[in-house]
């Protein structure tokens, strides 16, 4: 880092954000972020990249998608085993199909404990990836983002801009206020053991699977193996379906679901609204 007159330069300053995306929604809207920032960021993928060195960067991100109502356990036993910080400026940015529930509150709390100073929030309203609601029909917001919500991350991307600015002349950057809407206060964090046993237990079709490995290599929670095929561990799985919407030949099922309601990845209208 350069630094003159007592404020880094804008050009000089790097971020980071520790990211996770079960079908790329996050990702993508991530990547649209930050290519409209005047500084360069790096993105970790917690799901399989090491713990960056904060120390080595200005700015900080925590980015994921909503699960129930809250971060994935994924986020929040990242965020949970860091070292602390001291003071690194720090956004936290969620997607979600239905309902944001505690999620930026919970982003927020987690990071603050590691000593993060979290600057901007926000939740980006996407379509739904979740099986069971889109296998059922009931889904009717495959436009989101609509314009009302685009005009929100245009706001927030320009209040992270107008931050970075400010803390190149190292001036203060006001915390951000984060405000939980009124279900997910209500509900709180919701178990896991409800979402596995929505999904229940999982198999394959011996005879579409091809044994590419994408549902191995995507799983979040290291609970498949290949023997020649995919088998589950039920005692690592947390039930996110991404195994199920990753499937390029609709091989993975459950008791319930099969070859229907899958969500393998941004839909081309999303994609137009978030260009990279």
């Amino acid at each position: 880092m350069i630094v003159i007159d007592g404020a880094k330069e804008v050009q000089k300053m790097k971020g980071i954000v520790c990211y996770y995306s079960a079908t790329g929604n996050t990702k993508l809207a991530l990547q649209h972020i930050i290519k409209k920032l005047s500084i360069q960021f790096d993105l970790c993928n917690i799901a399989r990249d090491p713990v960056p060195n904060f120390a080595q960067y200005d700015i900080a991100g925590f980015a994921c998608p909503v699960d129930w109502l809250a971060e994935p356990y994924l986020m929040r036993k990242f965020v949970s085993e860091l070292p602390t910080v001291n003071g690194t400026p720090t956004f936290v940015f969620t997607t979600f199909g239905g309902l944001p529930g505690r999620t930026l509150t919970n982003l927020k709390k987690a990071a603050s404990l590691k000593g993060f100073k979290v600057i901007g929030a926000h939740g980006l309203h996407t379509p739904d990836n979740y099986p069971p609601v889109l296998y059922s029909g009931r889904y009717k917001n495959f436009g989101m983002p609509n314009e009302r919500k685009m005009e929100a991350l245009t706001d927030f991307i320009n209040e992270l801009e107008s931050a970075i600015e400010d803390i190149s002349k190292g001036k203060p950057v006001k915390e951000a206020k984060v405000r939980t809407n009124i279900l997910g206060a209500i509900v709180g964090n919701v178990s896991r053991e409800r979402s596995k046993k929505a999904q229940g237990p999982k198999f394959v079709d011996e005879k579409l699977c091809t044994k590419c490995g994408k549902c191995q290599k995507g799983c979040p929670y290291k609970a498949i193996k290949l023997d020649p095929y995919p088998k589950f561990d039920e005692a690592l799985c947390y039930g996110c379906w991404a195994c199920y919407n990753r499937c390029p030949e609709k091989a993975i099922y459950t008791k319930k679901y099969r070859g229907k309601g899958q969500y393998p990845g941004p839909t081309e209208d999303l994609k137009k609204k978030l260009p990279v």
